[in-house]
């Protein structure tokens, strides 16, 4: 086993307060060196560190597949999870390096495999959540609000001789809905476009959403019945949120039609009344929803596996991930094994600092600021600088914005420099400036 390897990430400085810049005082804020905060409160430090090593598979009896969490939960026994995680590759600051990077013969081993798997699901059902999991860093958006993700995004995780390609899709939403609220056209296309190219659909079902969580979304159905070829995988998330357990079980029927990879469950609780009775979905009776094979199908019964997980607990995500990289194929990698994220720097930027826009910012307010990168350059001691200018519509977004005293705006910068730091593995000093656009 290679000897533990330990990252020091060293300090983040989020320059914190709010001022008035230049002669329109009010209409331009930033987070400056200089606080109304006091003394004490003008920069954030943190020193991170982590052990890395190769991680260890193991085997045991099962029925529906190792891991399975339908195995779990009958009582089958459970391989041993490694408490051990590999060394995460970190992302370059640099637009160059990346690009370099990405287009770089992979350095395969003598044996290489390979998985190409995309993450389908409704809108917030915690696709992004469980892609950074499994890479193991925070290299895609994620909020409670709905399409995080605005267009197909690529991770990869390269473990000795396995490579696994994570597509990270927006959620599926309907043409109706595409135009009604606007949205781009990417939403609607990309995860079609990524099923293409799949090893390996890994559907996402939200149950913690009562009103969803008991069917598959037509447009998912569609997307699978349009590319049967494609093995599918149910991962049921957030089953932290559930009080009773056994909901799992019946929702597994209904979501897998009681068939989970040829066989049918054995599960005591049969749904046959509940099931039939069920009405479908309001998207079924839409003119613009293309029908899949049977209009009353509610769920796929040609999935092969099925997961139960929280994407926050690292152990039940570990399972899952250490299924992913046992169904690889021998194949040559796509890329070299210190690519995490195709994503450029400033994208991953751009993209975190909409992320805290979306949690902090109430309704409508978060997508109508427009985002522009001023300043992307090296430091004196090597730290990465980044200013960046949020432009909004209306004088009361620029004061929801910046917050009482400038903490709204201060507490942004601070946690988008943190988790920079974390993906890039360097000292970061992020300033954020909001104005009122002309």
């Amino acid at each position: 086993m290679a000897a533990p390897r330990r990252y020091c990430a060293g300090l983040v400085r989020s320059w914190l307060g709010a001022r008035p810049l230049g002669p329109h005082a009010g209409r331009e804020w930033a987070t400056p060196p200089g606080s109304l905060l006091g003394n004490q409160a003008r920069c954030v430090s943190c020193v991170v560190g982590a052990a890395f090593s190769g991680p260890l598979l193991a085997s045991a009896p099962s029925r529906y597949g190792q891991g399975s969490a339908l195995d779990r939960i009958l009582g089958f026994p459970q391989p041993d999870d490694s408490p051990l995680a590999p060394r995460v590759p970190a992302v370059s600051v640099h637009r160059d390096e990346q690009n370099l990077l990405l287009v770089h013969t992979p350095d395969m081993p003598e044996n290489p495999r390979v998985l190409r798997v995309v993450l389908l699901g409704a809108p917030n059902a915690g696709k992004s959540t469980l892609s950074n999991q499994l890479l193991g860093r925070k290299v895609f958006p994620v909020s409670k609000k709905v399409h995080t993700t605005r267009c197909q995004a690529l991770g990869v995780i390269t473990e000795k001789e396995a490579q696994v390609i994570l597509l990270d899709t927006p959620g599926i939403i309907s043409p109706v809905k595409q135009k009604r609220h606007h949205l781009e056209l990417s939403l609607l296309e990309d995860p079609w476009k990524s099923m293409e190219s799949a090893d390996l659909a890994v559907v996402l079902v939200d149950v913690s959403d009562k009103w969803t969580r008991s069917q598959l979304s037509p447009q998912v159905l569609q997307c699978l019945t349009h590319f049967s070829q494609v093995p599918s995988i149910l991962v049921l998330n957030k089953v932290d949120c559930l009080k009773q357990k056994s909901v799992l079980l019946e929702l597994t029927a209904a979501l897998t039609e009681g068939v989970v990879n040829g066989k049918k469950l054995s599960i005591k609780q049969a749904l046959h009344s509940r099931l039939g009775a069920q009405s479908p979905s309001p998207a079924a009776d839409d003119p613009n929803t293309h029908s899949v094979r049977n209009s009353q199908r509610t769920g796929w019964p040609y999935f092969q596996e099925i997961f139960m997980l929280s994407a926050l607990n690292h152990k039940d995500v570990n399972t899952l991930k250490q299924y992913l990289l046992a169904q690889t194929k021998p194949g040559p990698w796509e890329f070299h094994s210190g690519v995490l994220t195709s994503q450029t720097p400033e994208e991953i930027c751009a993209n975190k600092i909409r992320e805290k826009l979306l949690e902090y910012l109430p309704e409508e307010v978060p997508y109508s600021v427009q985002q522009k990168t001023v300043v992307w350059e090296e430091g004196p001691s090597g730290e990465l600088v980044i200013q960046q200018n949020l432009l909004v519509p209306k004088e009361s977004h620029v004061r929801i914005l910046i917050g009482q005293k400038g903490l709204l705006i201060a507490q942004i910068a601070q946690e988008v420099g943190r988790d920079l730091m974390d993906i890039f593995l360097c000292d970061v000093h992020i300033r954020l400036s909001v104005k009122l656009l002309k």
